[in-house]
């Protein structure tokens, strides 16, 4: 495949999947039609039956390739070294990417989580999580046998809480910078939400 074929491909996929948020935010998920999203997107049914078996296709590739790319960043905190975060020294730099991404992304992630996006999102980033760290063991500092409370749970809120923090964040606009958000994140990581309540000694 040449290379302006592909490129020709890609501008298609851009402008249907810019189709498809823009119409999720006015009419929502449901009530629009592959109609509804070539018109948008100014191509005809054929191109968009080219790429696509249906609007339900769209949506579930939309969100593959959302959770690959969110995917590919935590994966670079996986890469620390067990010093560095006993320490405390997760790089602001990884996290902040992340939010760079939400930020450069919302648009798509609003329409995304204000459709099944928000539970396939965090049903991908828990399965991931576990892959990575409990059977690829990639996340070297942490062992499944030093595990205060079952992984499951540990996962399952990691992944609930940390999801629930972007999506305040991309509901309000992105008042904050990425940065920002990468310290505020990585503070109530870190130090816990009863810490970040102001509770400095739970009694537990």
């Amino acid at each position: 495949m040449s290379e302006t074929v592909d490129r020709r491909i890609t501008r298609t996929k851009r402008a249907i999947r810019a189709a498809l948020v823009s119409l999720i935010e006015e009419k929502g998920f449901d009530a629009l039609s592959v109609k509804d999203i070539t018109a948008r997107a100014n191509i005809n049914r054929g191109t968009f039956y080219l790429h696509y078996k249906d609007k339900f296709d769209l949506l579930d590739q939309t969100l593959e390739e959302v959770a690959r790319d969110i995917e590919n960043i935590l994966l670079e905190i996986t890469a620390l070294s067990g010093i560095d975060v006993v320490k405390g020294k997760l790089p602001l730099s990884i996290v902040e990417k992340l939010f760079a991404y939400f930020k450069a992304n919302a648009p798509v992630m609003q329409a995304l989580l204000a459709t099944k996006g928000n539970h396939a999102l965090q049903a991908q980033i828990k399965k991931t999580m576990w892959h990575h760290v409990f059977e690829k063991n990639r996340a070297t500092f942490i062992k499944k046998e030093n595990l205060l409370v079952p992984p499951e749970y540990l996962i399952s809120y990691i992944a609930a809480a940390h999801f629930g923090v972007v999506q305040e964040w991309l509901d309000g606009g992105c008042r904050e910078t990425p940065a920002e958000m990468a310290r505020i994140l990585t503070y109530i990581t870190f130090r816990g939400p009863l810490f970040a309540a102001g509770i400095s000694s739970p009694n537990f």
